[in-house]
């Protein structure tokens, strides 16, 4: 499933096309993605102007002059792809995208939403929303979108200087659980997943298996791990979204082309692989947790 890296890079993908602009039309060619859509959703979308296109964790937020706001999730194998009126493509304005290719599906079986867009300058452009496993949705917030169920619990954002190591105290404080399993509680710290949170934790020199409140103990030693694993959470999110995300399996860019990322992966995917640490000398090795793969080297995380 696409972490916030990926998100951030396709809400990077479509801003410069769609805020500010007006949604003309809306083909819904189903009645339903992962949940129906919600009820007069063609014409609560129809004439509106895009003011802002915002992200929450792994959610997309549009917002729309007077309201309301569409939240998008795109589950495990949503895209969107932008073309002109006459077919072409349109390249993302991002100099981060572009180098790795993907070929697009030629059928539009699974183009299951088409918005018709014309910016302020009357340009027309599709944007339009592939999701063959139908896992992802589109749903209304009355409000802001932190009102709303789907969004209302969750945690701190992994970006910025709100994360750091006091912070992690608080959070991970007399949790008895793995480590890595409190930091993918996304109660606790929004849209962080499976493969950064691999990244971060070898790159701060913690095992993945280590009791969480540990690290949120009295003492200097303890306020060192923290204080790491909260810059390196901080750092691992920042390059990932500077690399255009990771694309594995089912996901691309808004451009059809893949993420840098997966080719700097220190552990994620790496089992047997030599440890890239200075002076580690350990391999790194392949465990399951809560059904997920995690992957780590025993010699450096400790």
């Amino acid at each position: 499933m696409p972490e916030l890296p990926e998100v951030e890079t396709v809400r990077r993908g479509l801003q410069p096309l769609l805020e500010g602009a007006r949604i003309a039309r809306v083909e819904a060619r189903r009645p339903d993605l992962r949940f129906p859509f919600p009820e007069k959703f063609l014409e609560r979308l129809t004439g509106k102007t895009i003011t802002a296109l915002g992200r929450r964790a792994k959610y997309l937020t549009m917002h729309l002059e007077g309201g309301p706001v569409l939240i998008c999730h795109l589950g495990m194998s949503g895209s969107f792809r932008i073309e002109t009126s006459d077919g072409g493509e349109i390249p993302d304005s991002s100099e981060m995208l572009g180098a790795f290719y993907h070929e697009r599906p030629k059928s539009a079986v699974h183009d299951h939403v088409v918005f018709h867009i014309v910016s302020p300058q009357g340009a027309r452009s599709r944007v339009t929303f592939n999701d063959p496993r139908r896992f992802g949705f589109m749903l209304f917030s009355e409000g802001t979108p932190d009102t709303h169920p789907m969004l209302a619990g969750l945690g701190v954002e992994p970006t910025g200087n709100a994360l750091d190591g006091e912070l992690l105290a608080s959070l991970l404080k007399g949790r008895k659980s793995p480590l890595k399993a409190a930091l993918v509680d996304q109660r606790l710290i929004a849209g962080l997943g499976n493969i950064y949170v691999s990244e971060a934790l070898w790159r701060a020199g913690l095992s993945p298996l280590r009791e969480a409140g540990t690290i949120a103990k009295p003492g200097k030693k303890a306020k060192q791990q923290r204080d790491a694993l909260a810059e390196a959470i901080r750092a691992v999110i920042a390059d990932a979204i500077a690399a255009g995300g990771s694309s594995l399996r089912d996901y691309v860019q808004t451009d059809g082309s893949l993420g840098y990322f997966q080719h700097s992966f220190a552990v994620y995917d790496r089992e047997g692989d030599a440890c890239s640490k200075h002076g580690c000398g350990g391999h790194i090795e392949r465990i399951v947790q809560s059904g997920r793969s995690t992957f780590y080297c025993r010699t450096c995380q400790l």
